[in-house]
Parts: structure tokens; sequence; C-alpha cells
């Protein structure tokens, strides 16, 4: 079966997303653009290591090719819509890959489908070819991606602030931690460890 590769290059709306209620919630990121819409759905660690690692992007692509680094979005710019409905998950992530595109100043994120084996972000995000960007032992790890389904999306440094903004404010809005232990609150509260397992 061969595998589909959704591509905006750029689209008209690129977020992260959520369905569902605090501590049952599930998280997507969004495409749209050409009368498409495509959502692929990820952990939550997968968006919060997202944002963090677009931020060290734009940042070394500052400091090596002289890219202007947009200011934050302000308030009300902030993109703050739900998901467009029906939100219909076409696969779940498995990979994310980070790319900087020097020739046409843009972000290149790609979003591929959970398979065997999974890979971690990594690699260099801003090297000028493949062979720049991982050792060649990689080369046999890399070949059953080949086969699988993914979203890729090309967005401006502009863009891209905006998307590491409200994929904060979004793994933010879950539950609240406790202040004792860390772990998320439920309404109910939770058995804290720091208080031997007393509810709190």
């Amino acid at each position: 079966m061969t595998h589909q590769v959704h591509a905006f290059e750029p689209p008209e709306r690129f977020v992260a997303g959520t369905v569902g209620e605090p501590g049952d919630r599930t998280f997507y990121l969004q495409a749209r653009g050409g009368g498409r819409v495509v959502s692929v759905a990820l952990e939550k660690v997968q968006v919060s290591l997202l944002a963090e690692k677009l931020e060290e992007l734009l940042l070394e692509a500052n400091k090596r090719f002289g890219v202007t680094l947009p200011e934050a979005p302000l308030l009300a710019v902030h993109d703050n819509e739900p998901l467009d409905t029906p939100v219909d998950e076409e696969f779940r992530v498995g990979t994310l890959g980070l790319a900087f595109d020097v020739d046409t100043a843009t972000v290149v994120i790609e979003a591929i489908e959970a398979g065997e084996p999974e890979v971690e972000l990594g690699g260099d995000p801003l090297a000028d070819d493949d062979d720049e960007a991982g050792d060649d032992d990689d080369d046999e790890d890399e070949e059953p991606d080949d086969d699988l389904d993914r979203l890729r999306v090309r967005l401006t440094p502009e863009a891209t602030r905006a998307f590491i903004d409200r994929a904060r404010r979004v793994v933010a809005a879950g539950r609240p931690p406790c202040p004792l232990c860390g772990q998320p609150l439920d309404p109910s509260g939770h058995l804290c460890p720091r208080h031997n397992g007393y509810h709190r």
C-alpha cells in the first residue's frame, strides 16, 4: 500500500489543539489549506517538545543565517479558535522532523505516522543536505519510514512563532499541577506521594 504525503506549503492555518476535557484530552496537529483539512493525533509531550525544538530552530537559524526573529504574537492576533470540525484522525504521529530551508527562509515540519522503529526528534535540522543530518548507520533504520503516511507543512518564521505560542498555551491549559509533587490534579484531587498517599 502506497503512503500518502499531506503537504501544505504553506498552510492557511496550522495549529496544535485538543478534543476532550482536561485529564482526557486527545492532542492533534491540524493543517488547513486548498479546501483540505488534515488532523493527526499525537501525545501531549510531543506537542511540548515540538514547540521547544521549534524555538531552538529559530534561534539557531538567526545565529547561523541571520534570519530575523519575529516578535511574540500580540494578544489581539492569537489564534484561540477550536480545531476545524469534524476532527478526523488521519494517523497517529510517531516521528517529528524539523528542518530550516535557507533558500526560502521557511521552517519545514514533518509529522510521520507511527511505525517500527519510532525515531525521536533529533539530527541537525539546519544541515545543508541529508548526509550531514545523520550518521550513515541510520540509513537502514530510516527505510521503513518510506512506507508511512506523513504530514508536511512549510511555515514562515512568523507563522512558526504563532504555532509555538498556541502550542504552549494548549499544553498549559490542562489540569493544574499539584504544588507538592507536580503531578496533574483531578477536579476531585489526587493521591499525592508527598503526602504518603493521602488524598489531597
